[in-house]
């Protein structure tokens, strides 16, 4: 990047479990202002600003209109109103996911960025090495199976587990298939919170293939698993160590039999987080579409939608 641009402005609202690393990783990249912090706790307020250095607000509105670029990492019910207040003000938004919890609030902020802004969503997990190189490999998917799984966090429990942890893996299903859905069963329970903690759903797409996906915030044992099968090959994807093993079919001859060889797949380990925020700013500077664009983050909330309808 060229020294002698001026820096881009920006500033983090919320700053909880997420929202830290977004100001974590502002921080400390080249080119970036780090301008303020928003969050209503004034205990997150100061620990996170005297561990980074930077001023502090309890209002996001005083923000607005001051930055060019903010991440929005609230709680989901509120992504849209402070998204679209800045879109407004001028400002490019990263709202993280759910981009918002209705398919027609996304339509409104997708139309406010259509004057020249930039709306990315926070699906991070397109930005995994194990993701990329997997989405590089697959060209005719016939069935997936997900499970995403881990103990009840004691956050995030504003919404179900669909909009809280499947919609990673909806998003990521939507980019592999590419190809409508066509049929939705679901079902869910709740087990700790009011909202459903743990669900299964099918997906069938318009091309054939079928997707199975278990999300849960009330387990155990942590998993966070992908297996993509098409003709003669199939896929296994560990997103927490981001590895990736392709198994594929090999002919024996007349003396030996049929197998599946497993091969490694060389990965570029990365922290996704890191990447997407790199790939916001670029977006920034260069006025270019997003890898993970406003349209993007609506199709995984209308899938979403699907789900919790027939839970």
């Amino acid at each position: 990047m060229d020294a002698n641009l001026p820096k881009v402005k920006v500033a983090v609202i919320g700053v909880g479990h997420l929202g830290q690393h977004h100001a974590r990783i502002y921080s400390e990249l080249p080119g970036v202002e780090l301008v303020a912090i928003a969050d209503t706790s004034e205990a997150r307020r100061r620990e996170v600003g005297a561990r980074l250095r930077v001023p502090t607000v309890a209002d996001y509105r005083s923000l607005i209109g001051t930055v060019d670029a903010v991440s929005v990492a609230v709680p989901t019910a509120a992504h849209y109103p402070i998204a679209l207040a800045f879109l407004q003000a001028g400002s490019d938004v990263l709202v993280e996911k759910p981009i918002t919890q209705t398919v027609g609030e996304a339509d409104v902020l997708i139309a406010a960025a259509k004057g020249g802004r930039i709306l990315q969503v926070g699906h991070s997990e397109r930005y995994n090495g194990a993701v990329q190189a997997l989405s590089e490999r697959v060209h005719d998917p016939g069935f997936i199976e997900v499970h995403r799984m881990g103990p009840f966090p004691n956050r995030g429990t504003d919404v179900d587990v669909v909009l809280d942890l499947m919609i990673h893996d909806i998003d990521i299903i939507l980019t592999l298939v590419k190809s409508p859905v066509t049929a939705v069963s679901a079902v869910g329970v709740p087990v700790v919170s009011g909202q459903v903690d743990i669900a299964n759903a099918r997906l069938e797409f318009a091309s054939g293939c079928v997707a199975n996906i278990t999300a849960s915030r009330v387990s155990g044992e942590r998993l966070r698993k992908i297996r993509v099968f098409q003709r003669d090959t199939y896929f296994v994807l560990d997103y927490a160590n981001q590895e990736l093993n392709l198994f594929r079919k090999t002919v024996g001859d007349a003396t030996s039999k049929t197998r599946l060889t497993r091969i490694e797949i060389p990965v570029a380990r990365v922290e996704p987080l890191r990447q997407e925020l790199n790939d916001f700013l670029e977006s920034v500077r260069l006025r270019r579409r997003p890898l993970v664009s406003g349209e993007a983050g609506r199709e995984a909330v209308a899938v979403a939608t699907q789900i919790i309808e027939r839970l």
